[in-house]
């Protein structure tokens, strides 16, 4: 595995010194050649004619296309253990629409990222390099997580490299947002889930009780008067935190332009979620209590995580129109006489 990437460093020093030896400003290119040796102008004529500007765009477009071929080729496994783990975790089933997501606001802030300047800076080769390095390790200890977070950083790498800190931080969310696409280590996923499953337990349970469904709860057990709710790690609900997670924030990236208000719907979404699992498990108690133990399985289980998620988003929706309605009518106060 690392004879396989040792030409990728051999690729990236060569493009760090080819692309450093470029100039930046078209204005620096007459004093650039003129400064050149008498056997660099006479055996390249076609750089004197051609703006240098010209000449950095098509060097930096090669160099995207062949450093992407590069990327593609040495995280094809990670990508395709991603893509499996997406397919067969339902928590992670959610990853699958992040790419494409993140795709949509590069291409919605198109306009940002190229009115700015391009600085390429020789910095991104660390950052790559680096990343590159944790791909390894992560390779090699096992550890799908930092193969898989690396891919994230060598983006961010590239970027730097080829078009500086200001494009990067003009593209910061699209690529900030494929986080949502990877899976959680096991140690912090193990760490989520027993709090939400007591969490879940307690709502629905107190939910039951206030229906009038005589409930006894112990632990993630749920005593019916017929039958018992055993509220497992795939209804503690976090499936349903991170999914409605990443899309609270892809939808106040792309719905608002307010921070604080994208920070609302971000923070607002794990509260939600917890609420609406909760009743999710009310409503599994309830179908078990009038009409018997698994009544509650099958397709009526997939149509009430639906149904929930379908109001969990609902919600989203709502407190941000109660936030433009809060906002239009403070600023009414403020314009009116």
């Amino acid at each position: 595995m690392a004879y396989s990437i040792f030409p990728l460093f051999k690729y990236l020093v060569w493009l760090a010194v080819w692309c450093g030896a470029l100039p930046l400003d078209p204005k620096i290119a007459p004093a650039f050649n003129s400064q050149g040796n008498g056997r660099f102008n006479a055996t390249n004529k076609t750089w004197e004619k051609t703006p240098s500007a010209e000449v950095l765009g098509t060097v930096t477009w090669f160099a995207a296309l062949s450093l992407g071929a590069l990327v593609v080729i040495m995280y094809a496994r990670v990508l395709s253990s991603l893509a499996r783990q997406w397919w067969n975790d339902p928590n992670y089933g959610h990853g699958f629409f992040v790419p494409v997501l993140a795709g949509y606001a590069l291409w919605r802030v198109r306009d940002r990222w190229r009115a700015v300047p391009a600085r390429p800076s020789n910095f991104g080769v660390a950052v790559m390099l680096f990343a590159v390095g944790l791909r390894i390790l992560g390779m090699l200890g096992a550890e799908m997580f930092m193969a898989r977070l690396s891919l994230v950083i060598l983006i961010s790498g590239i970027v730097l490299f080829l078009s500086g800190r200001e494009v990067l931080r003009s593209v910061a969310f699209p690529i900030g947002y494929l986080l949502f696409m990877i899976p959680l280590p096991a140690i912090v996923y193990y760490q989520l889930t027993l709090p939400l499953q007591l969490w879940a337990s307690r709502l629905g349970a107190a939910g039951l009780v206030a229906l009038g469904i005589h409930t006894v709860r112990q632990g993630n057990l749920l005593f019916l008067p017929n039958c018992t709710l055993n509220v497992v790690e795939a209804c503690s609900g976090i499936r349903s935190l991170l999914s409605l997670l990443a899309a609270a924030v892809a939808y106040g990236y792309l719905a608002e332009q307010n921070t604080w208000k994208r920070s609302v719907l971000a923070i607002a979404s794990i509260p939600i979620a917890i609420a609406t699992n909760g009743l999710r498990l009310v409503a599994t108690g309830v179908l078990s209590y009038f009409f018997g133990p698994g009544e509650d399985s099958g397709v009526a289980h997939v149509a009430l995580g639906l149904g929930f998620f379908a109001l969990a988003v609902a919600s989203i929706l709502l407190i941000h129109k109660i936030l433009g309605l809060h906002l239009r009518q403070k600023n009414s106060v403020l314009v009116s006489p």
